[in-house]
């Protein structure tokens, strides 16, 4: 298929980048995520594609939210700047005529994650704890879909009945526990609010309360892989988003999964992508698809 571009539609950023017929990143860009309607965000979609419309052969799209029949949806609106639905196929297609291929961005992380496993592993989950919590699953070699897209939006599933409400409507979701954005919200009643940034490096200076915000998100995110485990008999987890990759992040996970009975515990790893995963995955994707 050549050359593609791809795209990584996040709730605080958007990334692109060519990607090389050897899978190699290159002319990579980055913008902070737009607030506001369609037209902000189709101006930010423009600003990254125009330029390089003519360099590529195909768009390979990974986005948070949901992707069906070409509409990008929310379970959280707030993820995507308040945006609850908006026409991503037709807006690419205005930018570049070229065939486009549109995947979550979850699921996007999972393909490209899984490439390098995929000799030693069939199963795998991927969970990236960013703005939001997400993921894909890669299940007897398949990347999981699902009719609607819908499949791998595993931080809405519960983590406490009695928790916070999740800009989903629920009551107590994964995200609503273990994002950034939720990590940012513990602090509300502090002095000085700061976001999960200042929060982790509060922790690693030894702030008690600090450590307390981020020891519950790693362990909500322990008992996430538990389930899915038990759930999907999987081989490997991989973490991944600016939370995920946080020093320190993935050892407290890993410790509050040895608090776990053994069955429940599964071998996890920091993204061998980093904050590329998604890109690379659309692109591997889109090569695989079209």
């Amino acid at each position: 298929m050549g050359r593609g571009l791809a795209l990584d539609i996040g709730g605080t950023k958007i990334a692109s980048a060519i990607v090389t017929d050897e899978g190699a990143l290159i002319q990579r860009q980055q913008i902070a995520t737009p607030r506001g309607g369609t037209q902000q965000l189709s101006a930010a979609l423009a600003t990254l594609i125009a330029p390089y419309r003519h360099q590529a052969d195909f768009i390979g799209v990974a986005s948070t939210g949901i992707i069906d029949k070409g509409r990008l949806t929310a379970l959280n609106p707030a993820n995507l700047g308040g945006l609850a639905d908006f026409p991503l196929q037709d807006c690419l297609q205005s930018i570049a005529d070229l065939p486009c291929v549109l995947l979550n961005d979850g699921q996007a992380a999972a393909w490209a994650e899984y490439q390098p496993l995929k000799e030693s592993s069939d199963s795998i989950v991927f969970v990236t704890v960013s703005t939001g919590v997400g993921g894909g699953i890669i299940l007897n070699k398949k990347l999981l879909v699902g009719n609607g897209g819908l499949a791998g939006h595993i931080g809405h599933t519960l983590s406490d009945p009695l928790g916070p409400w999740c800009g989903c409507g629920r009551r107590g979701c994964v995200e609503s526990v273990a994002s950034g954005t939720a990590i940012g919200a513990a602090t509300q009643e502090w002095t000085q609010p700061a976001p999960a940034a200042t929060v982790f490096a509060l922790a690693r200076d030894g702030d008690t309360q600090a450590q307390a915000i981020v020891q519950r998100s790693a362990t909500a995110i322990a008992h996430l892989l538990a389930d899915m485990t038990i759930a999907l008999d999987l081989e490997t987890a991989i973490l991944g988003g600016s939370v995920g990759l946080a020093a320190g992040y993935l050892e407290q996970v890993i410790h509050a999964q040895s608090l776990l009975p053994a069955i429940y515990r599964l071998p996890v790893r920091a993204a061998y992508h980093r904050q590329d995963s998604g890109l690379l995955g659309a692109a591997l994707w889109a090569r695989a698809t079209l």
